[in-house]
């Protein structure tokens, strides 16, 4: 079973995700487990998206 969450609260992704999946206008930008992604994003429009979010929320990434 596939439970699919839309979240900007990146510790809730972080804490119950198996697989975070970045996208942009409907299109897979990016996607892997929730440490890679947040610790090291291989795709420069998704690291720029989690500082963004990291700035409004006060959340680290």
């Amino acid at each position: 079973m596939t439970m699919i969450v839309v979240t900007h609260e990146m510790g809730f992704a972080r804490s119950v995700a198996d697989e975070i999946v970045f996208m942009e206008h409907g299109v897979v930008v990016e996607q892997g487990p929730p440490e890679q992604m947040f610790r090291s994003p291989q795709v420069p429009r998704t690291g720029e998206f989690l500082r963004k979010i990291s700035e409004l929320y006060g959340e680290a990434g």
